[in-house]
């Protein structure tokens, strides 16, 4: 039986927001991120790829859906946040007109009802820290 949990992401260190319009994240978590460096000079960022994760909530599906109906409102600011040992947040990243460049899901697993990712590439114009 399915039961709501106060912290569904404890077991991972990186929690993502994915710019839902309704403000409802965190919706994912993430064992490892790379690629929040800006490039010194540029005012180009690097695509953010985030591996071995679960993503419980439809907001990756639809934006997905926005992306491949060519929607123009598909760009987000996604929030990737880094927790210590406490659980507590130490840092956070803003993407700002971030698109999913590259997804590759996990396996099926017809136990629970969260969606495993393998890896998770997102393109942005602009990234900021705090």
């Amino acid at each position: 039986m399915a039961s709501l949990r106060d912290r569904p992401y404890a077991q991972f260190n990186f929690l993502v927001d994915l710019g839902t319009e309704h403000g409802d994240g965190p919706h994912a978590g993430f064992q490892e991120v790379s690629g929040l460096k800006k490039i010194t000079g540029l005012n180009k960022s690097t695509d953010v790829t985030l591996k071995r994760g679960v993503i419980g909530a439809l907001a990756l599906k639809d934006w997905l859906d926005q992306i491949r109906s060519g929607n123009k409102q598909a760009n987000r600011t996604v929030t990737i946040m880094i927790q210590d040992e406490e659980h507590k947040i130490v840092q956070t990243w803003k993407l700002l007109r971030a698109r999913i460049s590259k997804h590759r899901g996990g396996p099926f697993d017809a136990k629970g009802t969260d969606v495993a990712m393998e890896e998770l590439v997102i393109a942005c114009e602009r990234l900021e820290s705090d």
